[in-house]
């Protein structure tokens, strides 16, 4: 018997105060693999991450956590199943690197909040995943916004959890910290088995890092699939109909029109 996905959804509707924004979304997250979310600005997907997390309710549908309906699970529970990083700086205040790379064992520390030497060993080998052991006594306030977002990585996957969700991780980076970024989002899915979905605008590093797209297209349902199938069907070229974007299926590749 197959285990279920460690996020799936059925007939999921999405959106805020009762009014959808996207309809009937068929997301399957399977371990081990890293999903990157493509659409234009503003067809929903914030809202749809932070519905996938947990976040925010569903207009219609359910999130399957495992088999188990994600919004009914206790907040401790969906905690130690799915960690998010969202977009921006947070107010971090006078908190280093390692106190808030700490906060990810939150959900596992009980009701004192004590670090166990189980919880210290996540914290240290999140540090050393992310590439950030050097900063460990630097204020998160006077970190980059490279470091900074790799700190907030870091305390995710120090929450050691199957599924991890972000929010436009890479915005506001330069290249080479985009590029770095999800190449460590690749390597926290392939080599710890979890499921990782991300939003993004950076069509190319999408294509050439991830293992999986999902294409928000209005009005029509979601599509998913591999990078190499998204550019050969034209599914990826639908999705951005209109948008000044030509793409070339038989070369795998796109260009701005003028």
């Amino acid at each position: 018997m197959m285990e279920p996905c460690p996020i799936a959804t059925e007939h999921l509707c999405v959106g805020h105060g009762g009014v959808a924004v996207l309809r009937d979304v068929h997301l399957e997250l399977p371990p081990g693999s890293l999903t990157a979310l493509i659409g234009i600005n503003g067809i929903g997907k914030s809202t749809l991450l932070r519905t996938v997390a947990g976040l925010l309710p569903p207009v219609e549908g359910t999130v399957l956590a495992c088999g188990q309906v994600l919004h009914a699970m206790p907040v401790a529970e969906r905690a130690r199943h799915i960690a998010v990083v969202l977009t921006g700086r947070p107010d971090t205040g006078m908190l280093d690197v390692v106190s808030l790379v700490s906060l990810g064992r939150h959900p596992w520390t009980g009701h004192w909040g004590k670090l166990t030497k189980k919880d210290r060993e996540a914290v240290n080998e999140a540090m050393e995943v992310t590439g950030i052991a050097r900063l460990r006594h630097k204020l998160v306030m006077e970190c980059s916004d490279g470091e900074c977002q790799k700190v907030l990585i870091a305390r995710a996957l120090a929450q050691a959890t199957p599924v991890l969700v972000l929010d436009e991780p890479t915005a506001y980076l330069d290249l080479p910290n985009r590029a770095a970024v999800v190449r460590m989002l690749r390597n926290a899915a392939h080599s710890g088995g979890r499921s990782v979905l991300f939003s993004t605008h950076d069509l190319q590093l999408a294509l050439d890092l991830c293992d999986r797209l999902v294409l928000l297209r209005s009005a029509v349902a979601t599509w998913q699939g591999t990078p190499a199938e998204a550019v050969a069907s034209g599914e990826l070229e639908r999705a951005f109909q209109g948008s000044g974007v030509q793409f070339f299926p038989g070369q795998g590749t796109h260009r701005f029109t003028p």
